[in-house]
């Protein structure tokens, strides 16, 4: 099996964010999100058991997809994706709040959720969340697609990401 053919699917590039223990923010990245339905309006994602943020997502019953574009800082997708918020603050500063759920600075678009369902995978848990908000920050920047940030940015996946291959 080729594992590449995954890459030639349509992903796009979120940070999901939701609350640790005693109100502290946290978030991951993730590429895993899409609409369910329109109405009522539900979305799904996709959080791998070992990120601290599927924890959190469990715990709280509310996470937000946080909308990244191609000109969002890269040091968004490092900060989030590359680092435990089990052992380090991922927000430097008090993050705005929508529905009461942080939002990233630097993301183009938010859809903040209540978790309504939960399938566990062998990996991963896949949340389906009701939307309770959802607006656009940045009309002006297209969503950044999965290829564009492996084509153009030259990112790389961390080892908790779905399309995650070995080298």
């Amino acid at each position: 099996m080729n594992n590449f053919t995954f890459t030639k699917l349509s992903y796009g590039v979120y940070v999901i964010t939701s609350w640790a223990e005693g109100g502290r923010p946290t978030g991951c990245t993730a590429n895993s999100a899409m609409q369910v339905t329109s109405s009522p309006a539900t979305v799904a994602i996709s959080i791998n058991h070992d990120n601290f943020t599927n924890a959190c997502i469990k715990n709280s019953g509310m996470f937000a997809i946080n909308v990244l574009g191609e000109n969002s800082s890269p040091a968004i997708i490092g900060n989030f994706g590359f680092k435990s918020g089990k052992d380090s603050d991922k927000f430097t500063e008090k993050p705005e709040l929508r529905d009461f759920l942080p939002i990233v600075d630097g993301a183009i678009a938010y859809i903040t959720c209540k978790v309504i369902d939960a399938m566990e995978s062998e990996t991963h848990t896949v949340f389906l969340g009701e939307v309770i908000g959802a607006e656009i920050i940045d009309e002006n920047d297209t969503p950044m697609t999965y290829a564009y940030y492996h084509n153009v940015i030259k990112g790389k996946s961390p080892k908790n990401a779905p399309t995650y291959i070995e080298e």
